[in-house]
C-alpha cells in the first residue's frame, strides 16, 4: 500500500473510532443545537483525525463556520448581512439540514482523505432529519453556501511551499529543538478573508538585543519559563500547559459559551464566524510579521546571550524551556494574537466583558476558570512567558495585532441588515 493511501486509510478509522464513541454519539442527539454538533465534527476532522496544527486550523475553521454562518443567516430569513452569500430560501427549509449539508461540504473538500467517513457521518444525521421538502431546501442552501466559501478561497496560498530566514547572526532566528525544523511560513502570506493584506497590521518590532527592555524580557522568561524554574508557581506551570491545550480556548470555551448563554444556532453561527475568521485573519497578520521580524526564540537566545552585546544579559548554554518551542520564529506571538482576536469577538457579540467561563484541559490535568474575556487575555500573555516560548513584548504585541485585526474585521461583517 502506498504511503498517502495508508494515511488516508488511517484518518478513516480513527473518524469512524472518534464517530462510534459515546461522547460523539450524543453530539447530534434530538434538540440539539446543530451549530454546536457540526462544530464537535469539523474539531475531529480538522485537528484530531488530520492533526492540523493551530496556525493552520484557523483556516479551516474559518471556512466551516464562514458557510455556516451564511446557511443559517438564509433559512433565517438573512437577518444578517452574509460573509459571502445570501442563497434563495424559502419558508420551512430545515436549518440543522443546511448547517450539516455546509459544515459536511466543507469538510469533505478539504479532507478528501475523510470522505468515507465523513459521508457516513453525514448520512446518519440527515437520517435523523424528517423527510420533505424543508430537509431537501435546507440542503440545498448549506451547499450553496459551502461552495461559495470553496470558490472565494481556491487559490489563496494555503500550504504553499515558502520558508523562513534561517539567520545565524544575534538576534536572527534559526530552528530550534528538538526538531530543528520549521513550519508555517505560508500563513502569513494567506490572502486574507476580510483585512486587506498580512502586513497591514505592522508593529514596532521587538526591542534592539542592547537595550534595557530586551534583557528585562530575556531576564524574565529565563527565570520564569525554564523548565527547571525554581521561581515559577505550580499554578504558573499549570496555566502554561492549560494554554498550550488548544482545544481549550480554540474551540470548546465557545461551545460552552453557547450553551451557558442559551444561545440559539442563528446566534451561535454568528459567534463562531465572528471568532474564527478574526481568528484566522490575526494569525495571517501575526505569521507576516514573524517572517518580517524574524526574530529568534529565547531557547535560542539564553544559550547565546553572550553573543547579544548587552552587557545585562548572561548565558546560560543549558536552559531549556518548560514547553516545547514551536517551529518558527518568537515575534509576534500567535497564541497572544489567537486568543485576542477571539476574546474581542466573543465581547464585541456579548456586548459586555464580564462573562465567566471556564474549561478543562487533559494536558494538564486541571480546570481554569476566568471572570472575564480580558481576564483570560491577560492570563495568556503570562502563560506563554511561564512556559518558556516567547518574550513579554512578543506576547503584548500579538495582543495588539489580534484586538486590532479583530475589530477591523467586525466593524465590517456580521452587522445587522439595514
Amino acid at each position: 500500500m502506498s504511503r498517502s493511501r495508508s494515511v488516508a486509510a488511517v484518518a478513516v478509522l480513527t473518524l469512524f473510532a472518534v464517530l462510534l464513541s459515546p461522547v460523539r454519539a450524543q453530539a447530534g442527539t434530538a434538540g440539539s443545537n446543530a451549530v454546536i454538533t457540526w462544530n464537535v465534527n469539523a474539531q475531529t476532522a480538522i485537528y484530531e483525525v488530520a492533526r492540523q496544527p493551530p496556525y493552520v486550523t484557523g483556516r479551516a475553521f474559518a471556512m466551516v463556520q464562514g458557510a455556516v454562518y451564511d446557511a443559517v443567516n438564509a433559512v433565517s430569513g438573512t437577518p444578517y448581512e452574509p460573509y459571502l452569500v445570501a442563497p434563495r430560501s424559502r419558508p420551512g427549509a430545515s436549518l440543522d439540514a443546511a448547517v450539516a449539508a455546509a459544515a459536511y461540504t466543507m469538510l469533505d473538500s478539504m479532507f478528501p482523505g475523510q470522505a468515507v467517513a465523513l459521508r457516513a457521518q453525514y448520512d446518519a444525521y440527515l437520517a435523523g432529519i424528517r423527510n420533505g421538502r424543508g430537509k431537501t431546501e435546507g440542503i440545498a442552501v448549506g451547499e450553496q453556501a459551502a461552495a461559495a466559501m470553496i470558490a472565494a478561497r481556491e487559490g489563496d496560498g494555503a500550504f504553499a511551499d515558502a520558508s523562513y530566514t534561517i539567520g545565524t547572526a544575534p538576534g536572527q532566528w534559526r530552528p530550534t529543538p528538538p526538531g530543528f525544523t520549521q513550519d508555517g511560513a505560508w500563513v502569513g502570506d494567506l490572502r486574507p478573508f476580510v483585512i486587506r493584506s498580512g502586513s497591514a497590521f505592522r508593529t514596532p518590532g521587538p526591542p534592539p538585543l542592547t537595550s534595557a527592555a530586551y534583557a528585562r524580557d530575556l531576564n524574565e522568561v529565563k527565570a520564569l519559563g525554564s523548565a527547571t524554574s525554581t521561581v515559577r508557581t505550580q499554578d504558573q506551570t499549570e496555566s502554561a500547559i492549560w494554554w498550550h491545550d488548544r482545544r481549550t480556548t480554540e474551540w470548546e470555551v465557545k461551545r460552552q459559551l453557547a450553551r451557558t448563554q442559551h444561545l440559539s444556532p442563528l446566534q451561535t453561527a454568528r459567534m463562531f464566524a465572528m471568532a474564527d475568521i478574526a481568528n484566522a485573519d490575526s494569525l495571517t497578520a501575526c505569521f507576516n510579521e514573524k517572517k518580517f521580524w524574524n526574530f529568534w526564540r529565547p531557547v535560542t537566545a539564553i544559550p547565546l546571550a553572550g553573543t547579544d552585546g548587552n552587557p545585562a544579559t548572561t548565558a546560560d548554554p543549558a536552559w531549556t524551556p518548560l514547553l516545547i518551542t514551536p517551529p518558527f520564529p518568537d515575534y509576534t506571538s500567535g497564541h497572544a494574537c489567537s486568543t485576542s482576536a477571539i476574546m474581542y469577538a466573543l465581547r464585541r457579540f456579548f456586548g459586555r466583558d464580564a462573562i465567566p467561563f471556564s474549561a478543562y484541559s487533559a494536558d494538564s490535568g486541571t480546570t481554569r476558570s476566568f471572570p472575564s474575556f480580558s481576564a483570560a487575555l491577560a492570563e495568556v500573555v503570562e502563560a506563554r512567558i511561564w512556559g518558556g516560548v516567547h518574550y513579554r513584548t512578543a506576547d503584548v504585541q500579538g495582543s495588539v495585532i489580534g484586538t486590532g485585526v479583530a475589530r477591523y474585521v467586525l466593524d465590517r461583517e456580521f452587522q445587522k441588515r439595514r
